[in-house]
């Protein structure tokens, strides 16, 4: 069975996001960059929210894919192109030009349904970053197994709050380092109900 993955970067004082989603306040930086790949490395699937799927599917085909740009974004972009694409949305859909054209979409109220089924399959995990809403809900649903919380050096005073009000869960923890080169602490916890 594949397990599914969040990884969410947030703020010391529990913000993924700052007011108005803004990411520029967290610290996305070149380890940053490293954790992500080790993460799509074991990932075949990824899945999106509303918000965080035209961030991606804006960023992650312009990367520069010549053998001199820089290596780390070059296979995180080639990854993020081959893994099968899930977008759980009502309101979005994907243009029939873009690059990403082949990313299933499902509505919101059948998201859970459909991730459980990948879930239930054997392959590679199954990938969150971002995402927000849609990485609470599965774990308020009991569907995450995995959580890498990498928790960055700056206080952001409001924005986005990392986990929903209401969500109340008991972890075990895995692993906890900081990111070399880097002031930001990943905490890895197993998710899976006790």
């Amino acid at each position: 069975m594949a397990k599914l993955i969040v990884s969410i970067l947030s703020s010391l004082d529990g913000y993924c996001a700052g007011p108005g989603g803004t990411l520029g306040g967290l610290p996305m930086d070149a380890a940053f960059d490293v954790h992500n790949l080790d993460c799509m490395r074991r990932a075949g699937t990824l899945l999106f929210g509303a918000i965080t799927f035209p961030m991606f599917e804006a960023y992650w085909p312009s990367v520069d894919h010549s053998p001199g740009s820089e290596p780390v974004q070059r296979e995180i972009a080639e990854r993020v192109a081959a893994a099968h694409k899930l977008l759980g949305s009502d309101r979005l859909s994907v243009r029939p030009d873009s690059p990403w054209a082949d990313t299933e979409v499902v509505p919101r109220a059948q998201a859970r349904a459909r991730i459980a089924q990948l879930k239930a399959a054997p392959g590679p995990d199954l990938l969150i970053y971002g995402s927000h809403l849609l990485y609470n809900s599965l774990l308020a649903h009991g569907l995450v197994d995995e959580l890498h919380l990498l928790v960055g050096s700056v206080l952001l005073g409001e924005g986005v709050p990392t986990f929903e009000p209401g969500l109340m869960q008991q972890w075990t923890l895995l692993d906890q380092r900081r990111l070399p080169g880097s002031d930001t602490v990943t905490l890895h916890y197993d998710c899976r109900p006790r």
